[in-house]
This record gives C-alpha cells, structure tokens and sequence, in this order.
C-alpha cells in the first residue's frame, strides 16, 4: 500500500509538472504570434549570438598564448635535442628568437577575425539587403557554431587559425543581420535605442567576461570546455532561431526595395563621421587588449589573476553608459551627437592617464573611464545610423550596419598586430597619449550631426513611402508614421513637434496629394 501511495504521489508530481510545461510552451507559443512578443523573443535570439560572438573573441586571450608556448616548447626541446644532442650554447639565442616568433604568430591569429571579418562586410551587407536579416544570422550561428568546434579539436597552429578566420566569416554575418534586424523590428526611435543599448550590453558582457569565463575553465578542466560550452549555448540559439523565425518558410519580405549600396553609403558625409567616430572610439580597447598586460608585468608587477581580470571592472561602467545614453535619448534626442562627442573626450583622457597608473588599483579607472566613454558613443551612435539611413536613403540597414562592422573591424585588425610594433618602437606611453589625442580631436567632427535630428525624409524616400503601394518593410514604417503623426510628431525620429495641420517649423506644408496618396490601413 505505501508502494502504492508513493507511485501515485510520483504520478501526480509528474501530471503537474507537464501540465506546467503545458503551460509554458502554449504561453511561448501565444509569444511567438504576438508581434510584440516575437519582437521580444528575437532581441533574445540576437543578444546571445552577439554574446557568443565576442565571447569567442576574447576567450582565447589567456588561453591561446598558453597553448601555443606550450607547443612551442615542445617542438623546439625535440628540435634541440635532435640537433644538438649535448650542445646548451646556442639555446639562450633559440629561446629568444623562439619568443618572437611566437609573440608574431599570437599577434597575427588573434587579427585574422577582424580582417577577415573586414574583407567580407561589404559582400555581407549587400547579401543582407537581397534577402533579409534572418537567413544570414542563421548563417552566421552555423559558421560560428563550426569554427567553435574546430577550436575545440585543433592541436596545431594551422587548425586554430583557420578556425579564428572561419570565426571571422561567421562575425559578418551574424553581428550585422542581428543589428540590422533590431533596428527593423524596433522602428520607432525610443524603443530602437533601448534595444541597441540592450545588445551593446551583451557584447559588453561577452568581451569583458570571457577572459576570465576561458581562464578558469583552460585551467581546471583543459583546452576543450571553454568551447564546447561555447558550441551548445551557438547551437541553441541557432535552433530558437529556427523554430521562432523560420527563416527558409519566411515570404514577408519578397518585395523588400533595394537597399542603397554601401559605397554610397559611406560617401554620405553624416554616415562617414559616424563610421570614422566608430573606428577611433574602438583603437584604444583594441590598441591595449594586447599590450596591457606585458606592461602591468613589467611596471607593476601584476600577478596572473590581475592581469585575467583586467577589463572585469570595466563592464559596469559601460553598462551604466548605456543606460545613462538611452535615457538621456529618450528625453533629448537632438542632443545625440553630444553624448559621442562626450564619449570620445572621456576616452581621450582616460587613455592619457593609463601609463600615470602605478597599481592595479589606479589602473581600473581609466580602463573604467575608457569603457563608460565608448559606452556613449556606440549607444548615442548606433541608432543614429539606422535614422540617417531612414532619412536620406532607403530603410534597409543591411550594408549601413556592415558599414558600422567594418568600422569596428579596423580597429580590431590593427590592434595586435601595430599596437606591439608602436610600443616597441616608441614606448607604451606615446602609444596611450597618441590614441588620447586622436580622440580629442575627433570629438568635434561630431558638430557635423547636431541638426540630424531635424531632417526629413528625402524626396525618394517619401515617393517610396506616400506615393507608391506598400512594400512588405514599409507596412510598418508607413504604420508608425501615421501613429507618430497623431500623436502630434514628425516622422523624423519623432523630434519635431508639428501642429494638427502639418506644419513643422523647417519644412513646408504637407500637400494634400502626399498627405492621401497610397491606400490607407485598417
């Protein structure tokens, strides 16, 4: 009888359980239908494949040198012993040049991302626009997701940097479908820069904690793990984009319009100080992620664990960076040329005072200091793309995000490779001054925006939207408007306020043939 009662009892706890689980698939399922909650549900799907992605960009920091100066050793004791059996003059001279050959090698495999990343955004971009965002981030996940593998089995220098370029190709895609899909689903300016700011904050989280995230794991359980985790999280991600997307099943955007091509993109003066403000704000972390550690070894003496938790302190900052930058948008959005510019001169002085520091403890505030200015600038400068873009050309944002890719790319690319030649030749502390002045004065550069706000869509922008039939993407562009309309704003990010007539005080009157041509919306 106890038997039984104990059968019956694990009887009903398991009914419960899969009656909740009922519940929770048939609420994921109502989620899914509902426009809003599918929005929500891809932001999700988009944060964690950019968390993965900078994830797997900076796990191999303390883990790659180890594992190839292990290599190393291994290859040039056999080589020596093989050559001179019973000969110890010459090592000295082999270990040196075994150094720096190695340092050459690190230095190349960490860059080959971003350069390969860089050469392939322009073809990404153009392919996003052809045939939307959700395909090239499924794409993007399973390159991602087998280049993480080949990480994980590659016991050779050969296997690893190819492994880091498939990265690379996979970074393409992924980054710049997932930012251009947010700044798609999410049009209204408020809610477009809340998102962003959200997704910045997963690629903070990524890059900062994956160094130590890759450290203890290389430490306490080998090589594989770190990756393999990595691999699972790609790999589920991938199949919710399946499931909630269904990217191959997918015909909202047949008759998507053409986007503009991203060379003319970049001879759009507006885009190109913003692209040029992306770059620069970036080349200090880039620049100091791969010397920052050889100089608080030789000036501080840092131990092992300071140098893997160097950036840790930093994420907070950038977090509250964010949010300071969206809130601050919401209730000044004319003002966002101002918090970059803010933001590359927080950059600029924090990365003056790096070389002043002479402990660890001192380090952490302009390291933090670096990371709150970029912080501002990323936030403030995103979404401010996806509305220049709105504004003067057509509202597709593959290439005008492979564009923002590129940007960061540069940086990246010159990092480890010219960051260690400049500290070699003309020190660590002329390196930080030199990339604090380049701030500096970029900062101003930024004027050039300060009355974007106030523009309006452009003559074919508005054929595209008022005079022809809807296409696919401006249903809900051609949907917000009307709504921003009635709330009493302009369609221009919604900064101007204009009168129950159409009156704005830079532009004239809407005609009345714009006003009612096009079908109306029920």
């Amino acid at each position: 009888m106890e038997g039984e009662g104990r059968s019956s009892g694990l009887a009903k706890t398991a009914a419960l359980k899969l009656s909740e689980m009922g519940e929770k698939t048939k609420r994921l399922g109502t989620a899914m239908k509902d426009p809003q909650g599918q929005r929500r549900i891809i932001l999700v799907i988009v944060c964690v494949a950019l968390l993965l992605d900078n994830m797997l960009y900076m796990v191999i920091v303390p883990i790659i040198p180890d594992y190839l100066a292990e290599l190393e050793n291994e290859q040039s004791a056999h080589v020596h012993l093989v050559i001179h059996p019973n000969s110890s003059a010459n090592s000295t001279i082999l270990d040196k040049i075994n150094k720096n050959n190695l340092d050459i090698q690190i230095g190349v495999l960490f860059a080959s991302k971003a350069i390969l990343q860089l050469l392939v955004n322009p073809l990404s971009g153009t392919f996003i626009d052809r045939v939307g965002y959700d395909i090239p981030l499924l794409i993007g996940l399973s390159v991602m997701f087998v280049s993480t593998c080949i990480f994980a089995i590659g016991e050779n220098y050969a296997t690893l940097f190819f492994a880091r370029s498939l990265q690379g190709l996979g970074s393409a895609f992924a980054d710049t479908s997932g930012i251009a899909m947010i700044a798609d689903k999410y049009t209204e300016e408020g809610e477009r820069s809340r998102a962003l700011g959200i997704a910045l904050a997963f690629i903070s989280f990524g890059s900062l904690v994956a160094p130590p995230f890759g450290g203890i794991l290389y430490e306490f359980a080998g090589k594989k793990v770190p990756f393999i985790v990595l691999a699972c999280i790609c790999l589920a991600d991938g199949i919710l984009l399946l499931t909630v997307i269904k990217p191959f099943s997918n015909r909202t955007r047949e008759n998507m319009p053409v986007g503009t091509p991203i060379y003319k993109l970049i001879m759009d003066p507006y885009i190109a100080v913003v692209a040029g403000a992306l770059t620069v704000c970036n080349i200090p972390l880039a620049f100091l992620e791969p010397t920052i550690s050889n100089w608080m070894e030789t000036t501080m003496h840092s131990s092992q664990w300071e140098m893997g938790i160097t950036w840790l302190p930093a994420f907070f900052p950038h977090v509250l960076g964010v949010y300071l930058t969206v809130k601050l948008a919401s209730k000044h959005p004319h003002l966002q040329w101002f918090y970059g510019a803010l933001g590359m001169v927080i950059i600029g002085a924090s990365s003056c005072t790096v070389p002043a520091c002479k402990t660890f403890g001192q380090l952490i505030a302009p390291l933090c200091g670096i990371c709150f200015g970029i912080a501002l600038v990323d936030t403030a400068l995103l979404p401010t793309l996806a509305f220049l873009v709105d504004v003067r050309h057509v509202s597709v944002y593959g290439s005008v995000y492979a564009l923002a890719d590129i940007s960061y790319s540069v940086a990246y690319a010159m990092g480890p490779i010219v960051a260690g030649q400049i500290v070699h030749n003309l020190g660590f502390v002329q390196l930080n001054l030199g990339m604090g002045l380049v701030n500096v004065l970029y900062a101003p550069a930024l004027l050039l925006l300060r009355n974007v706000c106030q523009m309006k869509p452009s003559r074919s922008e508005q054929d595209n939207l008022l005079d022809e039939a809807p296409q696919g993407l401006y249903d809900t562009i051609r949907m917000e408007e009307r709504r921003a309309k009635k709330k009493g704003y302009s369609t221009s990010g919604n900064c101007l306020p204009v009168d129950e007539n159409g009156f704005d005080p830079f532009g004239a009157q809407r005609s009345l043939s714009e006003e009612s041509s096009g079908p109306e919306y029920t």
